[in-house]
């Protein structure tokens, strides 16, 4: 099968390339999939996980990309829950080969059904950013009717999609980021807009759950905007300081039944994650590479679109139009 693989660490985005690599097999409890659609994370060539396993030894040349929605290949043994030729999405493992190829092995908790009017792409957009999104408000922040939660980086992939599980929550929602995301914002459902390059942050008031993507400078500065009792959430760094009479959490992890509340969702038409760029297998190298400007999440298409079965293209609320 083709896949792509890095195997230097300090290459960069420069040491991906696209390779020939056996077959995957599914061990116990995991399943095989055949990759129609993948999301990567252009951090995680410096994530530990991609260069060793569980138990710390070298797994190189070692496939990135964590996001991914497909058709089940294989079973392996003792695998419940899911049947061969099913569609499926969800997260591979953070310590295996992962959703740059044409298959891959997954456990199978990680994954959940794909109902069939909803297209691969806009799947694969969805488990890292809408189980980050999901666990940082509900499950860390606690987030509830009438709260009050600050989304830093609220037009990014992550972000959008907190602003709009927030506001359909019942929460006020304040967002911040460039003065260029205030129309998406607050189309998305945000009621205040703070620009955080002309804007003091601290104008914002206290809030019951800060949720942030950006880090450094901003993620210290927020610990002040937590209001006793409530809690800061980050998924840029591990914070260095906790809110006074506050928690501080950093998230993300694979969730079935979390995946099956975003699908729902995005099915209805309350939930649209961002999908950006859509590239084929052999250029997601060249998407590695730092960009500005770029919006939404980049996914790869691993099978072509006229490849698919009839009726497994999405339609109607579930498309691949960003919001």
């Amino acid at each position: 099968m083709q896949a792509i693989t890095v195997h230097d660490r300090d290459a960069g985005a420069d040491g991906l390339s696209l390779t020939e690599l056996p077959h995957p097999h599914a061990a116990e409890n995991d399943v095989v999939v055949r990759v129609h659609a993948a999301g990567f994370t252009r951090g995680e060539l410096t994530w530990p996980g991609t260069w060793t396993d569980r138990a710390g030894r070298d797994r190189t040349p070692s496939v990135p990309g964590h996001e991914l929605s497909g058709v089940v290949e294989e079973l392996g043994y003792g695998t419940t829950g899911l049947t061969v030729g099913q569609r499926v999405f969800g997260m591979a493992d953070w310590t295996r080969n992962g959703s740059l190829a044409e298959y891959t092995a997954v456990e199978a908790r990680n994954l959940a059904p794909l109902p069939a009017d909803v297209d691969h792409v806009v799947a694969a957009a969805l488990p890292v950013s809408g189980l980050t999104a999901w666990q940082g408000l509900f499950e860390h922040g606690r987030l509830t009717t009438g709260q009050t939660v600050v989304i830093h980086g609220a037009a990014g992939s992550v972000g959008s999609v907190a602003v709009q599980l927030a506001r359909e929550a019942g929460a006020r929602v304040i967002a911040t980021g460039r003065s260029a995301d205030r129309d998406t914002c607050l189309g998305l459902g945000a009621e205040v807009f703070l620009d955080l390059e002309s804007e003091r942050l601290e104008a914002v008031g206290e809030a019951d759950v800060v949720f942030d993507v950006i880090g450094g400078e901003i993620l210290r500065r927020s610990t002040a905007l937590v209001r006793d009792g409530g809690t800061l959430v980050t998924i840029a760094e591990p914070p260095e300081a906790k809110p006074e009479n506050g928690r501080a959490v950093f998230v993300v992890e694979p969730d079935r039944d979390g995946l099956t509340a975003l699908m729902r969702r995005v099915r209805d038409g309350r939930l649209r994650p961002a999908v950006g760029e859509v590239r084929p297998l052999a250029e997601a190298p060249a998407a590695f590479a730092p960009g500005r400007g770029r919006r939404g999440r980049t996914i790869v298409r691993v099978v072509p679109p006229h490849s698919e079965p009839v009726g497994s293209q999405g339609q109607g609320t579930a498309s691949s139009s960003a919001p």
